[in-house]
């Protein structure tokens, strides 16, 4: 299913909110302390955040990504996702958590007001240079709102507040991780033409898609899937975002496979909600 504009948009706001009471209510011991993403602090998650929303707004509003530029610069004309984010954060090392915060919720502020005006066509058709390659703004869009529920999450588990699952932002983690499948697994070597996988998810974030594995290719109405997953969402989600290996989740029954299940198991394996 695609998501519409408006639906698309509105959950961008809801998030970019939800995100922003998360940090208002986390206790500020939290910012120093150790975060659940390894050699970070929750304050580092904030800076990470900060960085790609400054640029987002930038490139949407048709204007260069200096820090994108900075890095390229510094590297030989090189972009690539691990390095510009841990160079973002070393960036940032004596701002103050408190300015941090106050840049993320500008940034993020500024990106959502810019998608709002595009038109339509800009909607559907305008691609920026984004740190892991050209991308669509929609999908550009989606991509933020997975990263604030993720961060988000990571953030309210250091600060000690309960988990926050909500349907939209655990669907479009689901729906762009089961997207980017054929990618996904071509940049491992992969190639997979005409195969699919059909993966079904009830609860919180919960769908129905039935995806080819093979760069541009879907699937024929009526072609049986040579492999299926079943079962929580939000489960789904967790290793989409490299939070939990997908065997737990096998193991206690909260996710099932079937049809060819190397097949299915090769896809959890390699699911990604995100460019690393």
């Amino acid at each position: 299913m695609t998501v519409d504009r408006n639906t698309m948009l509105g959950a961008a706001h809801a998030e970019r909110e939800r995100l922003g009471r998360t940090i208002q209510y986390s206790p500020p011991a939290t910012w120093e302390a150790d975060s659940l993403c390894a050699g970070w602090r929750n304050r580092d998650i904030v800076a990470h955040l900060a960085a790609q929303d400054v640029a987002a707004a930038q490139l949407v509003a048709g204007e260069p990504a200096v820090e994108f530029d900075a890095f390229r610069a510094a590297n030989d004309g090189d972009l690539w996702v691990s390095g510009f984010n841990e160079w973002a954060v070393k960036m940032r090392e004596e701002t103050s958590s408190r300015q941090l915060i106050t840049d993320w919720g500008r940034a993020a502020d500024a990106f959502l007001i810019l998608t709002s005006r595009l038109s339509e066509d800009e909607w559907r058709y305008t691609k920026v240079d984004w740190v892991a390659g050209e991308i669509g703004v929609r999908y550009l869009v989606q991509s933020r709102i997975i990263e604030w529920w993720f961060h988000g999450e990571d953030i309210r588990e250091g600060a000690g507040l309960e988990e926050n699952p909500q349907h939209w932002p655990v669907h479009l983690a689901n729906d762009l991780a089961i997207r980017m499948l054929p990618f996904s697994l071509g940049h491992l070597g992969l190639s997979l033409p005409g195969m699919s996988i059909a993966v079904d998810l009830e609860g919180v974030g919960g769908g129905t898609w039935h995806w080819g594995l093979a760069p541009g290719e879907s699937p024929p109405r009526k072609k049986k899937p040579d492999a299926f997953v079943q079962g929580r969402a939000t489960a789904f989600a967790l290793v989409a975002g490299r939070r939990i290996p997908a065997t737990a989740f096998l193991d206690d029954g909260n996710l099932v496979i079937g049809g060819d299940e190397t097949l299915a198991l090769t896809v959890l394996e390699h699911l990604r909600a995100f460019v690393e």
